[in-house]
């Protein structure tokens, strides 16, 4: 599988939302689409992360930018998150990791000298024509929000 770059076009898929509804990224043509992929509902990283899109929703609207958060939780997981801290954007659920694969996310991680499997937390902005305008990988969630609108003003 060929690594993403910034300029090539993002690759399509769909998954299930939180309602179980079929969401496609081709859904999002003519918007900017925040594409951030995530390890775990309701771990603190990702909490933080979620209620900072959340708090920030209206720029991106303004910025006519929709935000989709993608795990390995299941539908259900996502459900509870989204009910708990009040997210106004959708969670698709790739439980296969499928989506996490081709978007080149799934990687070895280390924790306490554990190798394992995981989601990278990693940020795409795909502009209007589906073309990726910039890739975030390795993302540190402070500061992160206000990178993230910068780049898609620009």
């Amino acid at each position: 599988m060929k690594e993403l770059k910034e300029g090539i076009k993002a690759p399509l898929f769909t998954l299930p939302d939180s309602e179980g509804k079929k969401v496609s990224l081709k859904d999002y043509e003519g918007k900017n689409v925040v594409l951030y992929f995530y390890p775990k509902d309701m771990t603190s990283g990702c909490t933080k992360q979620a209620c900072g899109f959340r708090d920030a929703f209206p720029d991106f609207k303004k910025i006519n930018a929709v935000v989709l958060g993608i795990s390995k939780d299941s539908i259900q997981s996502h459900k509870k998150f989204i009910e708990k801290y009040d997210l106004p954007f959708k969670l698709l659920s790739d439980e296969s990791g499928s989506v996490c694969e081709l978007y080149g996310v799934w990687k070895e991680k280390s924790m306490y000298g554990k190798k394992y499997m995981g989601i990278e937390r990693t940020t795409f902005i795909i502009d209007p024509k589906g073309i990726i305008k910039k890739i975030f990988p390795k993302v540190k969630v402070d500061g992160h929000i206000d990178k993230v609108k910068v780049e898609i003003k620009q």
